[in-house]
């Protein structure tokens, strides 16, 4: 099977949404448009808008149409839609009249009922470098927006589409993973982990901090698995540890303090993704792990980089 993915981001994500694109592709492109073999659901990621599951290839229109006269859907109503538009912003941009002309000829080939509000099927059709591409429609779901608004909150805390790229970057493929948030904070990579399906453990020095992460998680309709106490007691055997490293007003971390994090991350994981404020690339090296890709993470002028260490 192969599947067309269309993205979309802001110009302070591109960075972001670049290392999350090769974290689950293994590549990048630079545009919007990808091409894979790998199937991601769209509503994991914050930058992907929809998934194309390519049936037909084709280099002629008329290809396509003889593909969508074998079409069975029984007793199922359809919908096609044109992505080369000015919402999805797939290139090139086709003008309206003709977009309809070849979902007219396509739609008529097909031997069932169409219904243009709630159809049982969504067809998709993108044309991508003088290719036909026609297949079943998933589109994303911005999940993230719904946990904008938390109980607890403070200003310097990840938002929740850059916690949503941080868990994919950390754990693209996360079954049969074990996942700690050894400095959590109020829950956001949590919140985000969980709602994907993700098992994660949360940790925290800070008593209040650890408090407010739980109330989060409550309030979205999460069980939370938080524990109150520094990274050094954390017990060992954890695949992915996160580290959003303490730089707010609850928890000031020294030079000495933030080579333990790291070092005891490296210890009790074997894959450690950072975010900082600060460069970490010594402080890396001295807990004996390696660097295998970055970004800067971008909140208006408040920058940080994002690194990927194993």
């Amino acid at each position: 099977m192969k599947y067309l993915y269309s993205f979309a981001w802001r110009k302070d994500e591109y960075e972001l949404s670049r290392l999350e694109m090769r974290t689950f592709f293994n590549f990048h492109v630079e545009g919007n448009v990808l091409l894979s073999e790998q199937k991601i659901e769209p509503s994991r990621s914050p930058f992907m808008r929809l998934r194309l599951d390519i049936m037909c290839e084709a280099t002629t229109l008329e290809e396509l149409v003889a593909f969508a006269s074998t079409i069975e859907l029984t007793d199922k109503t359809f919908k096609i839609s044109c992505l080369n538009n000015k919402d999805d912003a797939i290139e090139p941009k086709i003008a309206r009249p003709i977009r309809n002309a070849y979902m007219k000829e396509i739609g008529l080939a097909i031997s069932a009922e169409p219904n243009l509000d709630a159809p049982d099927v969504e067809f998709g059709l993108v044309i991508y470098e003088d290719t036909f591409y026609f297949g079943e429609l998933v589109h994303g779901e911005s999940v993230w927006l719904k946990h904008m608004q938390k109980p607890e909150m403070y200003s310097t805390a990840l938002s929740t589409r850059d916690a949503r790229a941080l868990v994919n970057i950390a754990a693209p493929f996360p079954e049969g993973l074990r996942i700690i948030d050894p400095c959590c904070g109020i829950g956001t990579v949590l919140v985000e982990a969980m709602s994907m399906g993700i098992p994660i453990e949360g940790r925290d020095i800070n008593k209040r901090v650890v408090w407010g992460s739980e109330i989060n998680l409550r309030h979205f309709g999460y069980e939370p698995n938080v524990q109150i106490g520094p990274i050094e007691e954390a017990s060992d055997g954890y695949d992915v540890a996160i580290i959003d490293m303490p730089y707010n007003l609850f928890t000031h971390a020294s030079s000495d303090l933030q080579q333990s994090i790291i070092t005891h991350a490296r210890r009790i994981a074997k894959r450690v993704v950072i975010v900082t404020i600060e460069p970490m690339d010594d402080k890396i090296a001295n807990a004996g792990l390696t660097i295998m890709d970055r970004a800067i993470v971008q909140k208006g002028n408040f920058k940080r980089e994002l690194v990927v260490c194993e």
